[in-house]
């Protein structure tokens, strides 16, 4: 009895590695063992910089807050802790963007906390 193997499904599983290779230098792009290793890798890092550029954006916002606040005497913990006890519920990301792109307002929030 012949040896039965599903060739259709390994060509499958094959191209689309194949095809999320596409635009890599060299054999990366076009010899199956290297490609797979290149795409393997390359989703562990898309996985792993999903989660860091949360923290990224975070820390970018809270630089931005911090400047603005001590624009106007204020630092960033006590700017948030008066946020906090004056119930003005922003998050970091709408603090950052007043700050940045609208500092009359920004000024406004500020002056409520003092």
């Amino acid at each position: 009895m012949p040896r039965s193997v599903n060739v259709v499904a390994a060509r499958h599983r094959r191209k689309k590695v194949m095809k999320m290779a596409k635009g890599y230098f060299g054999r990366r792009k076009n010899v199956w063992t290297v490609a797979k290793n290149a795409v393997e890798k390359g989703l562990l890092y898309a996985y792993r910089d999903r989660k860091a550029k949360k923290r990224d954006f975070r820390a970018l916002w809270i630089q931005r807050i911090n400047a603005g606040a001590r624009e106007h005497g204020l630092s960033y913990s006590v700017l948030m802790g008066g946020l906090k006890k004056a119930n003005i519920d922003l998050n970091r990301k709408v603090l950052a963007d007043l700050a940045m792109n609208h500092p009359e307002a920004f000024k406004t929030i500020v002056d409520k906390v003092k």
